[in-house]
């Protein structure tokens, strides 16, 4: 018997509040791979985890968020909790990849290209693995071409974020680059639940049992209060909004030699007094 499904229980809410949270995690997550292109490279391992850890909490909330809003009619919904964070542990990891590939290599060429499919995959296993951790009386199958296009977009918003954080054009840049990510996520996300279909087994009563919201919304408190403490983080970096890198320049570091021009002026000073000596040597016996 063919399930009908209902992606929008609580209408606009879910998806409204589900784009919000990726939008978060992306500017977060984007924020600090940037940051890390401006450090030396003691700190620069700390950002991209961070950033890691932001955007796949970001897009695993929004999933879940998302999910909140999903019921199919005549059975009820239950998730396996440890497959449910196995998904995130997923997203953070193979993000993880994505960003510190860019993160040392550089937002262009095979290493952008590189880093953006991993991310890209990372979001789409995150996904297709948190579905797969729900458990309800009928059987769960997908559209082949429809999740192959999902997969796609999210490889595409990846590789487009990754590359906008890898310019460093400041903080407004990097909001508009979340919003566009947060946008393509979301439309993987749903481009990816059109691709589902539920044939229900009917082996079972029909039961109200608890709602999805009711089971997510404990799994959501860890990473939203990550998300949180990751905002702070990056507002109260003093150089974030500026954009400015805190490494010194080269004639400023300690135990690094003067540059030429330097020398050079030293050069000049030290034949300056020699030249008047000399002019003045000669200038004596015409006068006496």
């Amino acid at each position: 018997m063919q399930g009908t499904i209902d992606g929008f229980s609580y209408g606009p809410v879910t998806p409204l509040v589900a784009y919000f949270m990726a939008c978060l995690g992306g500017a977060l997550g984007l924020r600090c791979t940037t940051r890390s292109m401006l450090v030396s490279h003691t700190w620069r391992p700390g950002w991209l985890a961070l950033g890691s850890a932001a955007i796949g909490s970001g897009i695993w909330t929004m999933h879940f968020v998302a999910m909140m809003g999903f019921t199919v009619r005549g059975t009820p919904i239950h998730y396996d909790k440890a497959m449910t964070f196995a998904s995130l542990a997923v997203a953070i990891v193979m993000v993880g990849v994505g960003i510190f590939i860019v993160g040392y290599k550089g937002a262009r060429g095979t290493a952008l290209f590189t880093g953006g499919t991993i991310t890209g995959l990372g979001i789409a296993s995150m996904h297709y693995l948190g579905m797969a951790s729900m458990s309800l009386d009928g059987k769960l199958e997908y559209n082949t071409v429809t999740v192959g296009i999902s997969v796609a977009i999210a490889m595409g918003a990846a590789t487009a974020a990754l590359w906008a954080a890898g310019q460093v054009r400041g903080f407004l840049w990097s909001v508009g680059a979340s919003l566009v990510m947060g946008l393509a996520v979301s439309g993987m996300h749903y481009t990816g639940m059109a691709a589902l279909s539920v044939h229900l087994h009917g082996t079972a009563e029909p039961a109200s049992g608890e709602s999805p919201a009711a089971l997510l919304a404990p799994m959501l408190i860890g990473p939203l209060a990550f998300l949180l403490l990751a905002g702070v983080v990056v507002m109260f970096d003093p150089l974030m909004v500026m954009g400015k890198p805190t490494v010194a320049p080269v004639e400023q570091r300690p135990g690094i030699p003067a540059h030429t021009h330097v020398r050079h002026s030293a050069h000049r000073l030290r034949f300056r007094p020699r030249r008047t000596v000399e002019h003045r040597g000669s200038r004596t016996p015409q006068n006496r």
